[in-house]
């Protein structure tokens, strides 16, 4: 029996891949950079209002946010880290950098819980509900992330996400990038500005 091909030029056109993931990624990076901001924007009015009295009762440390910031930039290349190397199939660094941006953001979320019980702020004090609405808003993002990008990596070992089909990897990444850059303004004005 034989096999009949089709000229190449009559076959029929493969259409484009589609990027739901990538896109879907980057309406909930977009929604949720909105309600960060939102709440910061809140925080600085509220701030503003109050004047010099804002914080008085308590000392928030400089030394962890920074550590944070600086740990979220590093795990911000690992992320990228991991797109660059499933995109070439080199999968064993694929899933180096996704364990490494992971143990990455677990250490930021124990910063920040240690901050957490370091400030002592409590929920009735006017300053309380709008750090924790701010902190928490972010802390609950980062936790988001470490999720998606977990779950990608769990789907690589599975072998559904390969140099064809990266856009998983890509889609955590947006989402990490957005978070990492939204703590930038998380820092400079709730632990910075004071």
């Amino acid at each position: 029996m034989s096999v009949a091909t089709i000229p190449a030029e009559l076959a029929p056109a493969i259409p484009p891949r589609r990027r739901q993931l990538l896109f879907g990624a980057g309406f909930a990076a977009a929604g949720s950079a909105v309600l960060i901001l939102t709440l910061l924007g809140a925080y600085l009015q509220q701030r503003h209002g109050v004047g010099p009295d804002w914080l008085k009762d308590n000392n928030i440390p400089l030394t962890q946010p920074t550590m944070q910031l600086f740990t979220l930039l590093m795990s911000m290349f690992t992320v990228q880290w991991a797109v660059h190397s499933i995109a070439r199939n080199q999968r064993g660094y694929t899933y180096l950098a996704s364990l490494i941006t992971i143990v990455l953001g677990l250490a930021v979320l124990n910063q920040t819980w240690f901050l957490y019980t370091e400030v002592g702020l409590a929920m009735t004090q006017p300053e309380g509900p709008l750090f924790y609405a701010v902190t928490g808003a972010h802390l609950a993002m980062l936790g988001a992330a470490i999720l998606f990008l977990g779950v990608t990596t769990l789907r690589a070992l599975g072998g559904e996400t390969s140099s064809f089909r990266p856009d998983g990897f890509s889609a955590a990444a947006l989402y990490w990038h957005v978070m990492a850059g939204l703590y930038f303004a998380v820092w400079l004005g709730v632990y910075v500005l004071k």
